[in-house]
């Protein structure tokens, strides 16, 4: 996946671009667009709380630390006598406790803290530009944002950069 990010000069704009990409089969749930607060959105697909807060990227360090915290306290659980018993159990049970622990507590401070586009673009938002980030198949990147300058050619196309998504890709053949 790509994700392209923009900023649109209104709300008009940004609802003919929702619609352009909806008609080359981007599903609405890809298209996120945040506007200052008080902006009528009634049929643009609102960012949800992963677009809006560093949620997703706080889940996944702290899954990281944790899962490495809970391997090196299982290791030295190994120490004692009678835990080396059941070895590997210990490290994949501490292991699995930490990263699940690290997840959840790195989450409750991602929800507080505003993603690293919402804070790039804060001062365009609020001056009532709209910050739409559309998440489309990275094949069909080129053709969709000279689809965007074509039709659009206020609309400011900051970035297309690589996004990751949830469940990894398979290779394309």
């Amino acid at each position: 996946m790509k994700r392209i990010v923009l900023l649109a000069p209104d709300v008009e704009t940004a609802r003919k671009i929702s619609r352009e990409m909806m008609a080359e089969r981007v599903p609405e749930s890809h298209i996120h667009v945040i506007a200052r607060e008080g902006t009528p959105m009634e049929d643009l697909h609102e960012a949800g709380l992963a677009e809006r807060t560093d949620l997703v990227p706080a889940l996944k360090r702290g899954a990281a630390v944790g899962g490495a915290t809970g391997l090196l306290a299982g290791l030295a659980a190994l120490a004692f006598p009678g835990v080396a018993v059941a070895g590997g159990a210990v490290l994949l049970a501490t292991t699995l406790a930490g990263s699940a622990a690290g997840a959840w507590l790195s989450s409750l401070i991602g929800v507080s803290v505003p993603s690293e586009e919402l804070q790039r673009y804060e001062k365009a938002v609020e001056e009532g530009q709209l910050l739409m980030m559309i998440d489309i198949p990275k094949q069909r990147a080129d053709e969709l944002v000279a689809l965007i300058h074509e039709h659009h050619p206020t609309a400011d196309i900051k970035e297309v950069e690589y996004f990751p998504p949830p469940i990894p890709e398979m290779p394309d053949e």
